[in-house]
């Protein structure tokens, strides 16, 4: 960071100091460096000593100035930095790949204050107007001229960043709408069960109601009461969920956590949480527990007072409310259920989607040779020396050099020049060994892989995918053809001779279609670079066989670190949202479902005992149990039908945003749908059998005395 980034923000160090302009000044080799509150107290335990005190970063020495005060993580959301050092010592631990001099890199992102009586829309303006000019003067020498063209238009904005800076929200905003929607739901449906539960329990109370009206007491202060209970029952929900949410925000955290990205969020309470919760508990207090308190008091006492008396607004009014809610229960739980199913379903054919290689038993190996004193010019042969070793390592069945370790996130690729012109569309690329596609066990289908006739020297040689035959040579064989990639001014490119046709493999991501992939010789890179990236097969656990493995890599190359993944690995973190979705869908349907599955039964069940009489007089006429059971569950099945006609159609609608997010589904996919609706009717009407068997069950003498 430059020397001004913690002037600009006004954070000040809570022991020693911070960067200041002066440590950020050209050739400054290892200058000071400073440690957040947080890596201070894992590392030193808080010792206030540490000022003075050298840390070792890449193998380079920097001696620790200060400390930042506790609460400061940065100023991009979702990442927390241990440790900060001035900009201009980029070049001293990143070495010859610097940024430094190099216009083509972009690495930097900047921010600042603006000035007394300017705003963003003027700031932003004035930048848009000066960005021709500067970028005009540095348009790197090795862009051609469409990549100039393009490059000379961009333009520089200004945009609010009191909020900080975040590639989190772009990466997860549908999903955490999508979330937020489904919560919203559950909170619904919750509240149309408390509503019941209110109407219920109102009309049980309807003689005691009836008798405080009729001695002076006011409506105002019975509906007042009748809140204050709901209040409460609403402010208990809420202090429970806002302790459970607290450990749930940070398993989601730990959910979205991969290995090679860790996700950091302080999502510590504040009083903007504290105030949502409580508007939503009073405004669910309000919303479902008004209308049960008006309507309980709003009866006529002296009817409600009459022994055994049901009033006309007890058989319809109330009841069909409490339909009505039920209804709105089953058609918002068939939306979530829908949801997990098409979420669920999603994971399930990205898991078994055919990459083209193989995932299991594949350790990725990173080689880093920067801390070695070996010179570059040594590199070629130390690739070579590395790679033996690793294939003769004991337990290793196949092992293979990489420039681009498939499903990694990283990528390659350039336009290609077959027969003079440039072809349309971008050809991924990869630079690997003769022995990378048996590693992955991708089949060849025609040609050769690379051999020893591919070094140094020799013609350029590629092997390409189906994908790359389809679009450039169709309806020929690729083996023997030609291609360029398009040329930067003053690096013409060699032509590569294509030698093999493999199989069409994934590059970046299961959900991407089969690219064109190019292919070529490691043995012929120019420029080795210091990482070796391997890629090797075997049949041992890695933990056993990493130790055998790094001992023999740094046999050959004194001081170099070795890292491990593997190919599985790469895959189960790039469906870390996926798995999210799939997870936390199917938490709230189910949730969803259960809440849904008690208000139905609660309203067959009140049914049943309001009936009772009824239902008496039926048995005592001599209708059958069976008829009973029929009839109780025909009205359970009559609410169960209309709410999941309601949530399908809700579902539908509701599916559309959520499309961007779901894998070879349509948001409408009959099988999610109907099993969403088949599940939830099957449970449903399992709790209307409980009532409705338990009213079959009823001796007609005591019915009818109830």
């Amino acid at each position: 960071m430059s020397g001004g980034f913690f002037e600009g923000l006004g954070v000040r160090a809570q022991i020693g100091r911070v960067l200041t302009e002066a440590d950020d000044r050209n050739g400054c080799g290892n200058p000071g460096a400073v440690l957040t509150h947080g890596f201070w107290q894992a590392r030193d335990g808080g010792n206030p000593n540490v000022v003075g005190q050298p840390i070792t970063l890449d193998g380079h020495a920097f001696e620790i100035v200060g400390v930042t005060p506790p609460g400061f993580f940065g100023v991009e959301v979702g990442r927390a930095f241990d440790v900060a050092v001035p900009l201009c010592a980029e070049p001293v631990i990143r070495g010859e790949h610097s940024g430094f001099g190099h216009a083509e890199r972009w690495f930097l992102d900047s921010m600042g204050r603006l000035k007394p009586g300017w705003t963003v829309e003027r700031a932003s303006a004035h930048l848009a107007a000066i960005s021709p000019a500067i970028f005009a003067a540095n348009v790197p020498p090795t862009y051609n001229a469409e990549t100039a063209k393009n490059y000379v238009a961009f333009r520089f904005s200004a945009v609010p960043a009191s909020t900080g800076v975040s590639g989190l929200r772009r990466a997860y905003a549908t999903q955490l709408w999508v979330l937020l929607g489904a919560t919203a739901l559950v909170l619904l449906i919750a509240c149309a069960n408390l509503a019941n539960l209110m109407l219920a329990r109102a009309t049980a109370r309807e003689r005691e109601i009836a008798v405080r009206l009729a001695i002076g007491a006011s409506r105002r202060r019975l509906v007042r009461q009748m809140l204050s209970e709901s209040l409460i029952i609403a402010a208990a929900g809420a202090a429970c969920g806002s302790l459970v949410a607290r450990w749930l925000s940070q398993t989601l955290v730990a959910f979205l956590n991969t290995g090679n990205n860790r996700v950091f969020l302080d999502l510590t309470p504040d009083w903007r949480v504290l105030g949502f919760i409580t508007l939503v508990a009073v405004t669910a207090c309000l919303t479902f527990g008004l209308s049960p308190a008006l309507t309980a008091t709003g009866n006529d006492p002296a009817r409600s007072m009459q022994a055994g008396g049901r009033s006309q607004t007890d058989s319809r009014e109330r009841y069909s409310t409490r339909r009505a809610l039920v209804v709105v229960q089953v058609a918002l739980s068939t939306v979530l259920i829908v949801g997990a199913l098409l979420f669920g379903r999603s994971l399930q054919k990205l898991t078994t989607v055919d990459p083209g290689f193989r995932t299991e038993d594949i350790i990725a190996l990173g080689v880093d040779l920067r801390q070695t004193s070996m010179k570059s010019e040594a590199r070629m042969q130390a690739h070579e020396q590395i790679a033996a070793r690793v294939r003769a390592t004991p337990g290793v069945r196949h092992a293979a050099q990489t420039f681009i370790t498939p499903m990694s996130g990283s990528s390659w690729n350039e336009r290609v020049v077959i027969g003079g012109a440039v072809k349309d569309g971008t050809v991924h690329l990869n630079r690997v060994s003769g022995d990378y596609f048996q590693t992955m066990d991708t089949a060849l289908l025609a040609g050769r892989t690379f051999d020893s006739r591919d070094r140094l020297g020799a013609p350029e040689v590629a092997i390409v995918n189906q994908a790359f035959a389809r679009r450039h040579f169709p309806n020929r064989s690729p083996v023997g053809q030609s291609f360029q990639l398009e040329a930067s001014p003053g690096r013409p490119q060699p032509s590569y001779q294509i030698v093999g046709l493999v199989r069409d493999t994934k590059y970046v991501e299961l959900r991407e279609a089969f690219t064109p992939i190019a292919y070529f010789a490691a043995a012929q890179d120019d420029e080795p670079s210091p990482f070796i990236d391997m890629l090797v097969r075997s049949d041992l656990p890695a933990a056993s066989l990493t130790p055998a493995l790094t001992r023999a890599i740094t046999d050959a190359a004194p001081g170099a670190t070795v890292s491990y993944e593997t190919i599985s690995g790469y895959i189960r973190d790039s469906l870390v949202t996926e798995r999210l979705m799939a997870s936390l869908s199917g938490f709230f349907g189910v949730l969803a479902m259960l809440i849904a599955t008690v208000g139905l039964y609660g309203v067959i069940s009140y049914m049943v005992t309001r009936r009772q009489a009824e239902i008496g007089i039926r048995m005592a006429l001599g209708a059958d149990p069976r008829n009973v059971v029929r009839m109780v569950l025909g009205e359970s099945g009559i609410l169960l039908a209309l709410g999941v006609v309601i949530g399908v159609a809700l579902a539908v609608l509701s599916a559309q945003y959520a499309r961007s997010l779901l894998f070879d589904l349509a948001p409408w996919d009959p099988a999610s749908f109907v099993l969403a609706a088949g599940a939830l009717a099957l449970v449903s009407l399992l709790a209307a059998w409980i009532p409705a068997r338990r009213a079959s069950r009823v001796a007609p003498t005591i019915a009818l005395r109830e």
